[in-house]
This record gives structure tokens, sequence and C-alpha cells, in this order.
């Protein structure tokens, strides 16, 4: 399975990439969160001048975060700099919106949007709405080709990966089966649609290997999955619906995550407090809300030989990449990523 390395924008974010890029990884991605991370066009130009081979992906963005004029400028901006090297991720703007305050969007909008940046990143004309007001546009010339991919948690929106002939794209979903339940939904819209099934399938998550005799569940591998776990907990905390499905123990950690960061499931303001440092290394603090079975559940943690045999039960699910994401010590934790995977 090919391997690939996932990063919050921040300065100094394309030595990393460099870096990966020596160690013959597959791909570079940074996260498109505004409110919380760096802008990923920025981060990726950098990472565009720096590097000559590795692909580069925006993680995701949405039609929560910009107009499809605005997303697909930027794309072909950076399809100049690093030509058939781009990735884009589309999604309905789960932690973006979540960060306003705002819901996500809709997966029609997604639909939508993820359409309109195709067509405008191949130079074809596509339709653009304001209000009742619907124009024409197009780009003067065609990029070179840009790879899409649909940021999936559910089956709608594999649909939309199928119909639009795109990738898949998961966060921390690490069930075989419901990988293999992505990729029925997908074959099925795209079969109505009459689309050929394409694009690759990304797995997004974080990976610790264990030492000899180390605790799964110590503080380092704490340390290295807790920003997984935690923005679990963090969705959670912010849909009491989602929440009430959880087990005793998760619904405590998540009232205990309440609590330390001094708000409610039910304040108007929550999100302000509830996605501080979010996708971040968790802090010593809230070590004991990284859970066992929520470690075992998002996140991959094990000996060489029960991470390769995990990763071996993905691969034949379908999952092409595995996208990892490093945040105790990066430039080592790449190192044993490559090492790992090679």
């Amino acid at each position: 399975m090919r391997t690939g390395i996932v990063v919050a924008a921040r300065p100094g974010v394309e030595q990393l990439a460099v870096q990966a890029e020596e160690l013959g990884l597959s791909s570079f991605w940074v996260y498109d969160t505004p409110m919380v991370h760096g802008d990923p066009f920025a981060a990726l130009a950098l990472c565009a001048k720096a590097t000559s081979r590795i692909r580069l992906g925006i993680g995701v963005t949405s039609p929560a975060l910009r107009s499809a004029p605005a997303a697909a400028s930027g794309l072909a901006s950076l399809d100049a700099l690093a030509p058939g090297r781009i990735i884009c991720g589309v999604g309905t703007g789960n932690s973006a919106r979540r960060t306003l305050g705002m819901p996500p969007t809709t997966v029609a909008e997604l639909e939508t949007f993820t359409a309109s940046l195709q067509d405008l990143c191949a130079g074809r004309p596509t339709g653009y709405r304001e209000g009742d007001r619907v124009r024409d546009i197009r780009f003067p010339r065609a990029a070179a080709p840009i790879e899409f991919v649909v940021a999936a948690q559910g089956l709608k929106a594999a649909a939309v990966a199928g119909r639009r002939g795109a990738g898949l794209l998961s966060f921390a979903v690490l069930d075989p089966a419901a990988w293999r339940a992505f990729d029925d939904a997908r074959r099925e819209a795209a079969q109505a649609a009459g689309t050929p099934v394409d694009g690759d399938t990304y797995l997004m998550t974080s990976l610790h290997l264990l030492g000899d005799s180390e605790d799964p569940y110590g503080a380092p591998a704490r340390d290295a999955t807790g920003h997984t776990v935690l923005s679990f907990l963090v969705f959670a905390a912010d849909k009491p619906a989602f929440a009430e499905t959880l087990g005793a123990e998760e619904r405590a950690a998540v009232r205990r995550l309440l609590d330390r960061r001094g708000t409610t499931a039910t304040a108007p303001d929550r999100y302000q407090a509830l996605y501080a440092n979010y996708l971040g290394r968790v802090a010593p603090a809230e070590r004991d809300l990284v859970l066992p079975s929520l470690v075992d559940r998002l996140t991959l943690v094990g000996t060489r030989d029960d991470l390769l045999a995990r990763i071996a039960a993905m691969e034949a699910a379908g999952i092409d990449e595995l996208v990892i994401q490093p945040v105790v010590d990066p430039p080592t934790e790449i190192a044993e990523i490559a090492k790992l995977t090679a």
C-alpha cells in the first residue's frame, strides 16, 4: 500500500514535504480548516516549489469555504507550480464549518461544487449561480489533470464519488467492512450514472509503532494518536445526538471534555472552546480522554507485525493509500512511517 503524510499548514511545512519525497512517500497533504490551521494553498505552493515528484493534496476544501471559481483558481495556480501532482479533496466542510459554529453543507451542495471544480479545472464551461442569476464560466485554458477525491464518512458521499468519477477519502475509518460498503456505494452510483469508476482511495489516521514491551495505551502511544481520538470526542461533544449513540465510557469522556473546556453540549458558543488545538498534539492533562477503545477503533497502534497485518487487511478491502498525521516529532515519525511501509 502507498503511504502519505498529512499535516496542519504552518511555517516550515515544505521541509517536511521535502523529507517525505526523499524517503519515497507517495503524497503530502495539508488540512483546510481556516479557523484553526493556516492556508493550504499558500502551504502547498511552498511545497510545490521545494519538491519535484511527490503528489500534493488539500484535505479537504468545500463549498462552505470558497466559491468554485476561487477554489479552481487556487488549484490551477498550484498545478502551474507542480503540474500533474495536485490532489484536491472535497467535502461538506465538517470541521471547517463547525469551527465557525455552523453546520456542514449538504451532500447535494458537495456534488454541485465537485462537478463545477472538475469542469473548471478541465477547461470545460460550468454554471455559476448567485441567487437566481446563473452564468456560464470557464477558464481560458485547461490545466494539467488534477486528481479529485471526495471525503466520505457515509454512503451518500461515497455515491457522489461514484457519480463524479472521483476518488474517495475518509478520516479514521479503519473497519475493512466499512470500506467495502463505500466501494459498493461508489460502484453502484457510478453504474447508475454511466460513469467509469475512477480515482484512488485514501485513509487518513494516526500511527504509532510500539517498541519492545511497550504499553499500547501508554503516554507515547496516546501522544501519537490523541489528536485523532480527540477529534472524534470533539465531534461528539458538538453533536449531542451522535454522543448518545456511544458507549458509557465514551459518553463519560465526552462529558469530561466539555467540563474541562468550560462549556456544554448546548452552549451556542461551544465551538470556540471545543476546537482549540484541533488535530494538534494532545495535552498531557487530556491523555486520559484518549480511551483504549477509541485508540483501537480509530488509529493504528501495534508492533511492526501487527501494523503490517492491519494494513494488509485494509488494502484487501480496497484502500490504495494510507495517509498518516505525525504530531509529536514529525521528522522522526515520517522516517519511521517510511521505513515501516517500505
